[in-house]
């Protein structure tokens, strides 16, 4: 039976990342990158698309499973009739290739176990052929080979590496799966304790390194420990997700591949990164973001693949039935030719908020800047695809309008420090204008609250994003009746939707079908209900959104407040960054929240 999203943990060593579900079956693995095709794609079919399970004999969820401390270590223990044992799971950020270690432990008694190896290459197609080679079984399909070393003796059989045998109490047996190109010959050698040692070690110091010491730490931390997780260490890229086309509706066609990195949603992370103490990771995104645009800083593109590469078509897996028969599966994201205007403005905050951070300027950044302002200029004033991607016609999204004043704020900061005031009077010019528009034309008086798009009545939840970024202040009448419309109107069991959709017509983003309460919105209401002042509803709410994270505190893009069922890819970085945002706005107002308001700006708000 196909395990539920929320049933599965994460390990990674950020290059990619395994899901492991709570039978002890890792059932999604994408080697060597995040985005290479996935090895073990069980959790898009079923077994015949590849996994490895390691579990008793007798089956069945595990008694428990934690984290190791603040690490991205897995320990999962099973308590049967004959005895107990623990499997840790973990990847290895100081390894030189990708690798996932399996450490079998006996706890008590003796438990007979079963491991199955079925790497399926291709996302679950290609069934490699396997053989061994001295203590190494290795799996060679085209040009990508995987290997597997054991401390027990295995049998190969039609693609397929198993063992039966019986652990004691004490005893521990090592497995370690790795990748390598099917040209190269010689297979690494992979010390189980010491990877072990050198990985509690690395995250230890990083999290060290975390100046959160609020209230809901431990959730703040774990949250962290996923973003950093999802971050690609070789180019310093940040992901959406781990995983592709996790449906955001149980059976629908809502399915879409996370596995790269959107502009946008990774400034999000930085945020919060840097509002934590993780300037570097800030630094490094910076970087990988100037170099990935180099040359053409006009035509930066809203997402890239985790190495900055431009080119994602959209495909669709046909022999993937899907994640509970919700197809298609798809890789690649049509979106990444979109035009959302609101990009622009999301990286010049960014880019604003990391010039703070550091020492000297990141050369590369300027031209950067001065790129994105040029798009700002010439394309604020249309229509586009927005925030949430959609399928359907262009609009004047007010989000996409309230981005691209806020890129124009930031760009005016940064160069009145350098340049006569007078010499920006046109930029200020641009961003009165922008503002005076949005308060005209994106408030709906009949509605009372900012809509989705200009002369429309929907609402839309990234309009609670206004204060944040300094837009207008918590107190104006008209954000307060906006967080009033979209609590009372925008919200499923409490929890907000991004935007209305139905079973039945036409949606406004182009796609058929529903979808769940949308997480990282939730928290959005959770931040606006404390810049209002009604703390207390802001905490509770905060309160019941931790509730909603698995058993090991992951949090996928969506859920189902019907059923109990996250949906959508996970872990979400911007579900993640949500929790760690909010959770700094009630224990420190002032955190994340910009608060400056230029009088000029107040009478146009007026």
């Amino acid at each position: 039976m196909t395990q539920q999203i929320e049933d599965y943990a994460l390990i990674g060593d950020l290059r990619t990342a395994a899901l492991v579900g709570l039978d002890g079956s890792i059932d999604w693995l994408c080697l060597p990158r995040f985005d290479s095709p996935a090895v073990f794609a069980t959790l898009l079919g079923d077994a015949r698309n590849g996994r490895w399970i390691l579990a008793p004999q007798s089956g069945g969820r595990c008694t428990r499973r934690r984290y190791r401390g603040d690490s991205l270590i897995l320990d999962t223990e099973w308590i049967t009739p004959d005895g107990a044992v623990r499997v840790t799971d973990f990847m290895s950020p100081t390894s030189a290739e990708p690798h996932v270690v399996r450490i079998l432990e006996g706890l008590t008694g003796e438990v007979a176990m079963h491991m199955c190896m079925a790497p399926r290459m291709g996302y679950g197609k290609v069934v490699p052929s396997l053989h061994s080679i001295g203590a190494h079984f290795v799996g060679t399909a085209g040009p990508d080979s995987v290997w597997l070393r054991s401390d027990v003796g295995l049998t190969v059989t039609h693609g397929t590496v198993t063992g039966d045998f019986v652990v004691s109490a004490g005893q521990q047996i090592s497995f370690t799966l790795g990748h390598l190109p099917s040209s190269r010959l010689e297979l690494p050698a992979v010390d189980a304790a010491d990877s072990l040692a050198a990985t509690q070690t690395y995250w230890r110091e990083w999290m060290s390194r975390c100046t959160y010491s609020g209230p809901w730490a431990d959730a703040v931390k774990r949250s962290l420990i996923i973003l950093k997780a999802l971050t690609f260490q070789p180019t310093g890229g940040i992901l959406a997700a781990a995983t592709t086309s996790l449906p955001e509706q149980i059976g629908g066609s809502r399915n879409w591949d996370y596995r790269f990195c959107w502009l946008r949603d990774a400034a999000f992370t930085l945020r919060a990164f840097l509002a934590t103490g993780y300037v570097e990771e800030a630094f490094a995104w910076r970087d990988w973001l100037v170099r990935t645009v180099a040359g053409d800083a006009t035509g930066t593109q809203i997402m890239y693949a985790i190495d900055g590469t431009r080119h994602l078509p959209e495909l669709t897996l046909d022999w993937l039935p899907g994640h509970a028969g919700s197809s298609p599966v798809r890789t690649g994201n049509g979106a990444a030719t979109q035009r959302q205007n609101d990009v622009w403005g999301e990286v010049l905050d960014a880019l604003h908020a990391t010039r703070a951070a550091e020492d000297r300027p990141c050369p590369g950044a300027a031209d950067l800047e001065r790129g994105l302002v040029t798009q700002l200029e010439q394309n604020w004033a249309e229509p586009d695809n927005g925030i949430w991607e959609v399928r359907g016609p262009q609009r004047h999204f007010v989000h996409s309008k309230l981005m691209a004043w806020v890129g124009v704020d930031r760009a005016i900061s940064t160069l009145e420090k350098h340049h006569p005031r007078e010499s920006l009077n046109e930029l200020r010019d641009l961003r009165e204008a922008i503002h005076t528009e949005i308060c005209h034309r994106g408030f709906n008086r009949s509605r009372r609250a900012f809509t989705q798009s200009y002369g429309s009545a929907r609402l839309d939840a990234s309009v609670l994003l206004m204060p944040r970024y300094g837009f207008l202040p918590w107190a104006d009448p008209r954000m307060v009746a906006t967080v009033d419309a979209i609590q009372g109107n925008l919200t499923r069991d409490g929890l907000v939707l991004r935007y209305a959709v139905g079973a039945e017509g036409t949606n406004v983003d182009g796609v058929d079908g529903e979808e769940g309460a949308f997480l990282a919105c939730s928290f959005w209401l959770a931040d606006a209900l404390h810049g209002i002042g009604r703390t207390d509803e802001a905490a509770e709410l905060f309160d019941r959104l931790l509730t909603l994270r698995n058993d090991v505190g992951l949090l996928s893009e969506e859920y189902d407040p019907i059923t109990g069922r996250h949906l959508g890819n996970t872990p979400q970085a911007l579900s993640h960054a949500g929790l760690v945002t909010t959770a700094l706005h009630l224990a420190n107002p002032t955190a994340t929240t910009v608060q400056h308001h230029s009088p000029t700006w107040q009478d146009a708000a007026s």
